[in-house]
């Protein structure tokens, strides 16, 4: 199988930044694309940033000049860089991995558990 883990996520001022890890291990084959998304209290789960395997990014417009997202191939990892945090940046941040395994040749997507990031005006 294939497991997801988010870390980085906390407490910030507004204007402040945070970075959000993304770990994928298990039985992983190829990673396809890899994104952040996030869920706000009452709100549905947003795309807010992703990034494909030729390094292509592509951005929500509420994040767009203040987020960047990287990843590293060869770790299996992803990251998002957060500037200038808002306070209606606050949601539980998700990371979502569309990967084939070592067993399966197709892909399917895995979710991480989420990490909370908290902005104070």
């Amino acid at each position: 199988q294939v497991q997801v883990v988010e870390s980085g996520g906390g407490l910030v001022q507004a204007g402040g930044s945070l970075r959000l890890s993304c770990a994928a291990s298990g039985s992983i084959g190829r990673i396809d694309t890899m994104g952040w998304y996030r869920q706000a209290p009452g709100k549905q789960r947003e795309l807010v940033a992703s990034i494909t395997s030729a390094s292509i990014t592509s951005y929500a417009d509420s994040v767009k000049g203040r987020f960047t997202i990287s990843r590293d191939n060869a770790k299996n990892t992803m990251y998002l860089q957060m500037n200038s945090l808002k306070p209606e940046d606050t949601a539980v941040y998700y990371c979502n991995v569309y990967t084939s395994t070592r067993t399966r040749l197709t892909y399917s997507n895995y979710w991480g558990q989420g990490t909370q990031v908290i902005v104070s005006s």
